[in-house]
């Protein structure tokens, strides 16, 4: 291993570290896995093994608890946080005390309190935080970037965005630990901070206040009254289970039975739990009021129940129009095989049906439809690939897609003010829960 190459420790060894494992793999020759820390040393050594695997060294493995020794033991330039969001802000701020630099996994964390600690330790260190927003990197979301910043559309007044997941992917979030607000701070937090983020860059603007409402609509408890709970608690060793369009069989695939369904007794993380289980603390439809600092309105909505996967994002302004429909997938298909050739059920999407619409519509003249031609839509549109190539290689970023720790915060306040709202009944002020950064 050459001496120059850039070390890096994974603390979170769930499935989400694996995109970042595999592209320090790749990256060999200039990157190394020093270290990787987690509560479950099974999940630790399924990520080892696959180290080992590509002829590099193993990286050491660590409790979770010992990561302040991981620290000064292995002297990592950089720390991947991938773990559980309410446990972002642990490793964030021990790193950022020893002038550390740190990826870190949306959301930022989880409460106001863990964002200011990080922006002020930020400030004292020598390290830096980035946060992975890659929904930047998507090359239809560069282009409403660049269209709105030459101005096609004027001034920007309001914004409206839709966002629906299916009933394959927005089913996952009521089955693992994310079902629980004190986890994840609820899909306000977890999963619309990308599309929050999206909005702070789309118009470089910051929140101001938000007015929500959230409810748990369609899964837990509610599906004794909607039909759809089969009565499990957990898929593994339930006949009832058996063909359910909403269980996830770990069993037939290798990834997730070796990195959840065999590492079980080390922890006693239950990946399989069944959506309308009781115990879930989080909304699965939410819709929020957020206002900018810029003047600017917007008019969000998140859905995780739906039959189709995609979302609809318009920009009025004294120009014109501009409006984007993506169809992710236009159904879920529950007879499609899995990686071993078993059916899974609800955890595949339908073959690739996806499309996309962007549309310009200026005053006085008919709408452009603007066509970006073929380019890799797998992995978050194509920003997974776009991310890492700015992340480990220094590929040039010229639509600023680089989101630091205050990018996290202003994520972060929208949904956590869209929270406050909907437990007061009130408009909450980001100002009341977030200590902004003067600068």
């Amino acid at each position: 291993m050459s001496g120059t190459s850039h070390r890096y420790a994974i603390v979170g060894t769930g499935s989400r570290a694996t995109m970042y494992v595999n592209a320090i793999i790749e990256r060999g020759d200039k990157a190394q896995l020093v270290a990787l820390a987690d509560t479950n040393p099974k999940r630790i050594a399924h990520h080892a093994a696959a180290v080992e695997a590509a002829g590099l060294p193993a990286p050491a493995a660590y409790a979770a608890a010992d990561f302040d020794r991981l620290l000064a033991e292995t002297d990592p330039d950089t720390v991947i946080v991938t773990s559980v969001d309410a446990t972002h802000h642990e490793y964030i701020l021990a790193a950022l005390a020893a002038d550390k630099d740190v990826i870190s996994e949306k959301p930022l964390t989880t409460t106001a309190e863990a964002a200011t600690a990080i922006l002020d330790a930020e400030a004292r260190s020598k390290g830096t935080v980035t946060v992975t927003f890659n929904y930047r990197y998507n090359p239809l979301h560069e282009k409403v970037a660049e269209l709105l910043r030459d101005g096609a559309i004027g001034e920007i007044t309001s914004v409206g965005f839709d966002w629906l997941l299916d009933t394959r992917h927005g089913a996952d979030y009521f089955r693992r630990w994310h079902r629980e607000a004190a986890n994840s701070g609820g899909l306000l937090v977890h999963k619309s901070g990308h599309h929050f983020d999206l909005v702070n860059w789309w118009l470089d603007a910051a929140p101001v206040s938000a007015f929500a409402k959230g409810k748990l609509a369609f899964y837990g408890e509610n599906g004794k009254a909607n039909g759809h709970d089969r009565g499990y608690d957990r898929v593994h060793g339930s006949d009832l289970a058996s063909d359910d369009p909403f269980a996830l069989h770990m069993a037939e695939s290798d990834t997730l039975k070796t990195l959840y369904l065999d590492a079980e007794d080390a922890d006693g993380y239950i990946r399989d739990q069944s959506v309308f289980a009781p115990g879930i603390t989080i909304y699965d439809d939410m819709m929020a009021l957020i206002d900018y600092d810029s003047g600017v309105t917007l008019s969000y909505r998140l859905t995780a129940y739906s039959p189709w996967e995609g979302y609809r994002v318009h920009f009025n302004g004294t120009q014109g129009r501009l409006e984007l429909l993506v169809v992710e997938n236009d159904h879920v298909n529950p007879a499609l095989k899995g990686p071993n050739g078993a059916s899974v059920h609800g955890t595949h999407a339908a073959p690739e049906e996806g499309h996309y619409e962007l549309t310009l519509h200026p005053f006085w003249t008919k709408p452009t439809r603007i066509d970006l031609g073929e380019y890799n839509r797998s992995g978050h549109g194509g920003g997974d690939v776009r991310m890492l190539g700015v992340l480990f290689d220094g590929d040039t970023d010229p639509h600023a897609r680089s989101a630091n720790a205050q990018d996290g915060v202003n994520a972060l306040a929208a949904g956590l003010a869209a929270n406050a709202s909907i437990a007061s009944g009130q408009s909450i002020a980001v100002a009341d829960l977030i200590k902004r950064d003067a600068a």
